[in-house]
């Protein structure tokens, strides 16, 4: 029995290292921002929005399948940067709670947890690049 797990590290190494190498480049990005934005959403977001999406009650919106996520994903740097007050509807929900700016992230780490928020919950949107963060972020209204 030994000799089968001894034997099989190697083979499950081969085989996992050919499994990745057969992702295109886009696709390890696309794993890259997601998993960055996990990281970021875990220490910055679920606070408010919680472990899951589901929101806080009738303080903080959800991110389950939310169709703000689709209707305003141009504003969402400007929103994480900047943060958010003034009536919102999320899910034919309202909410007026003031989200809180996060200056102190930078606009990979913007296009990073958009990428995870956009692409969890529910919500399949694909990767959101940087330099999309940049032209949005420079689109911001004060």
């Amino acid at each position: 029995m030994k000799r089968f797990w001894v034997g099989s590290i190697p083979f499950t190494f081969v085989l996992s290292t050919l499994i990745f190498s057969c992702q295109s480049e886009a696709e390890i990005e696309y794993q890259r921002y997601f998993i960055q934005g996990r990281n970021i959403y875990q220490t910055q977001c679920k606070n408010c929005h919680s472990e899951n999406g589901e929101g806080l009650g009738e303080l903080y919106p959800p991110l389950k399948e939310a169709d703000y996520l689709r209707k305003n994903k141009t504003q969402l740097a400007c929103t994480i940067h900047n943060g958010q007050q003034g009536l919102i509807v999320v899910n034919g929900k309202f909410y007026n709670q003031k989200m809180p700016s996060q200056t102190q992230l930078s606009p990979i780490e913007i296009a990073e947890v958009i990428t995870y928020v956009t692409n969890s919950f529910g919500n399949k949107q694909g990767i959101y690049q940087v330099e999309k963060v940049n032209v949005d972020l420079g689109n911001c209204k004060e």
